[in-house]
């Protein structure tokens, strides 16, 4: 009886298992790009290209500002380091966005659970920069906080979309709960801007998940009350609200950032040539806006918010046909938590906000940052990936706004 031996390739062919392989990794990429959002991804590409060239108008302004008498910072410190982030962030971002949506939601739960556990130890591990103790080491320094982002958005949408399930689930009360805990630990750093920020991102979602008007006054109510007991608890609340509602003087940071955004007037003042920047803090992060209006004008700024509107319209069009509550939700959070740091960080370089110590998403030089915006770009695109020749039968967002008109209408009826 003879045995079968085992198939031995010849020298130089390929073996049947590696072509295999090849191909299925080929044709999951052919999906991938069939089903992403290509719109989306190039407007977060152009982003983050915009960014790169920000970057390197900011670095000698901030690598001369934190140079020492012993350490002298190059020009273009930040820029080359800013390269490296994005490179990383950008394979978070593509990673994050083939995974599928359930894939998506476990990711973001296990990250908003996992941040939250860090928020619990910044107290106690943490450590401080410029006077907020904001930053862990665990062999690198992170923010929680930008990490929890992107996972507090897929799992309050997940938590909300348990009312498909079964409609008498206390899920608005769940998730407001785990937004007053998050409030409590970010405000005990203290990070009112952060606050806000998903403050905001809850906001949202709870108005999506078909609150009433009556409990959407509440809700209001409840933010001004919590704006108001941070003014009167915490000094550095106080101190920039006061000095935003009284003007603040020349020496501000606020104001320096208004007059180097206004410096290079409609076409800048060129790369390298603006001056102001160079006494501008956080020139490179919070205040890069600024930079972006001296050196390359404010056509350039209106073309940065018209891109962040784009990416409005764009999540909301891919949203208006979906069947998926918990996609509808998740995608409408991740969208509203980068656009609108982006608007708070916009705000504040106008002087229309008080500062925030808040980055530029995408665009702004950051380590943890950078890496987490993009793993929430990744997240939404992966969320809103969608079969192109499958037909919807649900008209989505459309009909969840138009139903949530006609219950008002009946309620106050």
């Amino acid at each position: 009886m003879s045995t079968s031996q085992p198939y031995i390739p010849r020298p130089g062919e390929r073996p049947a298992s590696a072509d295999r392989f090849r191909g299925s990794r080929l044709a999951e990429l052919k999906i991938w790009w069939r089903e992403i959002d290509r719109v989306l991804l190039f407007l977060i590409l152009a982003l983050m290209a915009i960014g790169t060239a920000a970057v390197a108008a900011a670095s000698p302004a901030s690598a001369d500002r934190l140079s020492t008498a012993e350490i002298r910072l190059p020009d273009l410190y930040f820029y080359w380091a800013h390269l490296r982030w994005q490179l990383v962030g950008l394979v978070a971002l593509f990673w994050a966005s083939m995974l599928s949506k359930d894939n998506a939601r476990r990711l973001g739960v296990l990250l908003a659970a996992g941040m939250l556990c860090m928020l619990f130890l910044v107290p106690l591990i943490g450590y401080e920069v410029n006077g907020a103790r904001r930053w862990i080491n665990l062999g690198v320094g992170f923010q929680p906080s930008e990490f929890l982002k992107p996972g507090f958005a897929v799992a309050l949408a997940w938590i909300l979309s348990w009312r498909l399930r079964d409609p008498n689930l206390p899920v608005i009360a769940i998730v407001s709960g785990i937004m007053a805990l998050v409030g409590l630990l970010l405000m005990m750093q203290p990070n009112l801007g952060a606050t806000i920020l998903f403050g905001g991102v809850w906001f949202v979602l709870v108005l999506l998940a078909g609150v009433s008007i009556q409990r959407i006054g509440l809700l209001i109510a409840a933010g001004v009350a919590a704006l108001t007991a941070a003014y009167f608890l915490y000094d550095t609340a106080r101190n920039r609200i006061d000095s935003f509602i009284g003007g603040g003087t020349a020496f501000d940071q606020v104001d320096l950032a208004e007059r180097t955004l206004l410096a290079g007037g409609w076409t800048g003042s060129g790369l390298w040539l603006g001056v102001r920047k160079m006494n501008l803090p956080e020139a490179h992060t919070d205040y890069i806006f600024s930079v972006i209006g001296e050196e390359f004008g404010l056509l350039v700024c209106a073309l940065i918010v018209l891109i962040y509107l784009a990416i409005v319209v764009r999540v909301l069009v891919r949203l208006a046909n979906e069947e998926n509550l918990f996609v509808l939700l998740a995608a409408a959070g991740l969208a509203t938590q980068i656009v609108g740091q982006a608007f708070i960080n916009i705000l504040v370089n106008l002087q229309l906000f008080p500062s925030k110590g808040m980055t530029l998403p995408l665009v702004s030089y950051g380590g943890s940052s950078t890496i987490a915006v993009c793993l929430a770009v990744g997240l939404l695109l992966a969320i809103t990936r969608r079969n192109p020749f499958l037909t919807r039968e649900t008209p989505g967002l459309r009909a969840m706004l138009q139903d949530k008109l006609s219950l008002d209408e009946r309620n106050r009826a």
